[in-house]
Order: structure tokens, then sequence, then C-alpha cells
């Protein structure tokens, strides 16, 4: 009898701690619709940043246009020429030309993956359909926004080798038929393109993904000040997925532009 209560207590227990955690899933969540189109959390967060990241440039230049310029510009314009340095030892002189997409892939996506660090972003809660889901969800945590970043990248590598060495040179690259070897290799550089996509989507889902899981689970199992550290940690994720995609992107130009012997 003992042992039936119990076991009754430690059912109602475990059900009641089920009900209790955070709801964690892979895809977006729908919070509304517009003209028949579903309206994601993270497309809610993407149009917070989209609009915050507009305000920074207006601002930044508003303040370029001054005689006397606040600490503002002067930090924005440091963290610019740092970048900027830092692409130029893989481009070298034609870094101008490649500098405005690979500084947008960065600034974008870092802000992006900062965004779903903010108090509020995954624990502010709204009701749809009887299910309780968070109003906002970190844009870089959501697969279909990592993979059209991909998508963007690859095919600007693709413009641009065209663009450098003519679609003849470009299409030769893929269809080699001097030799059988040279044919084979052309149609692994072809697989090679495709697989680029998929390598810089689930490396920014993965690593943006896990990290905001992981801070839930944990400010759950130990609210008080305890995922202050892991908070810190994304911090610096955060700052390294958005570098290493951009660069990724310029040393994948980089090699695309160049005439292979």
């Amino acid at each position: 009898m003992i042992e039936g209560k119990v076991i009754e207590e430690t059912a109602k227990g475990a059900v009641a701690i089920a009900t209790e955690m955070p709801h964690i899933s892979i895809k977006a969540e729908v919070v509304s619709h517009l003209l028949g189109v579903n309206i994601t959390n993270s497309m809610i967060a993407s149009a917070i940043v989209f609009l915050l990241t507009i305000f920074i440039a207006l601002y930044f230049n508003q303040q370029s246009t001054q005689k006397r310029k606040g600490n503002f510009y002067y930090l924005i314009k440091f963290f610019i020429k740092s970048i900027y340095d830092l692409f130029r030892s893989v481009l070298g002189e034609r870094t101008d030309v490649f500098f405005p997409l690979l500084f947008a892939f960065f600034f974008y996506i870092l802000l992006q993956n900062w965004f779903g660090l903010l108090p509020g972003v995954g624990s502010l809660w709204i009701k749809v359909e009887g299910y309780k889901i968070p109003l906002l969800r970190g844009n870089t945590a959501d697969l279909n926004t990592t993979l059209a970043l991909a998508i963007i990248s690859v095919f600007s590598i693709q413009f641009f080798a065209i663009k450098f060495l003519g679609i003849k040179k470009y299409l030769h690259k893929f269809f080699n038929l001097s030799s059988p070897i040279m044919f084979f290799v052309g149609i692994l550089d072809i697989l090679s393109e495709f697989s680029k996509i998929l390598s810089f989507a689930f490396r920014l889902f993965g690593n943006i993904f896990a990290g905001e899981v992981l801070l839930t689970i944990v400010a759950f199992l130990v609210p008080v000040l305890a995922s202050f550290p892991f908070i810190g940690l994304e911090i610096f994720v955060g700052f390294v997925q958005a570098l290493v995609f951009s660069m990724l992107t310029a040393v994948f130009i980089s090699n695309a532009v160049v005439e292979h012997g």
C-alpha cells in the first residue's frame, strides 16, 4: 500500500516536472498570420534586428557628416577597420570589391546571434491554439535562415567567379574534357559547391541552436545566476560563428576568382 502511494506520488511529480519543462522546438513556431503567410517567432526577431541594423547604419552615417563626432562613431569605425584588415589578409587588393557583402554577412549574423541571448528572447510566452510558445526566437537558431544565408553565400561565390574569370573559364573548371580524370574532378567540384550550402547552414544553425537549448535547460534547472557563465560563453561563440561564416565565404571567393592552371 505504501509502495503504491510512493509510486503514485513519484508519477505525479514527474508529470508536474514535465509540464513545467521549457518548450524546445527545432523549427520556428508560427505566432500569427498575415495575408496568408505564416509569421514565426524567428521572423519577428529578424525584423527587430533588421530595423536595429538600419538604425545603426543611419546613425553612423549622420555622425560621419558632423564636425564633432561622438564615441559611437569612433567605436563603429574601429570595429569596421579591424574587420576590414582581417579580410584584407585573405583577399588582398580586391578586398574593397567583396568587403560590403562580407561585412554585411558578419554584422547581420553577429547581431542575430547576440539578440537570441537577450532577456525575454525565448522566455516571453504566448498561447497559440492552446499551446504555449515563445514570442521571440533567435533568427540564426532557425534552419530556414541559415539555409537562406548559405544559398546567398554560395551564389555570391559563383557570381564573382563568373565576373572575374568569365563564363568560359568558369565552366571549364567544372566541365574539363581534356582527360577522364579531369572530368571526374570537375564532377567532384560541382558536388563540392552544393555541399558548401549544407556546411554553411548546419554549422551556424547547430552551434546557435545548441547554445540556446543549453541556456534554456540551465536556467530551468538552476534559475539563480547559474546561466551567467554560459551567457558569456555564448557571446563569444556568437562572435566566432559570425566570423567563421564570413571568413569562409571570403576564402571561397578568393579561391574562386583565381584562375587555376
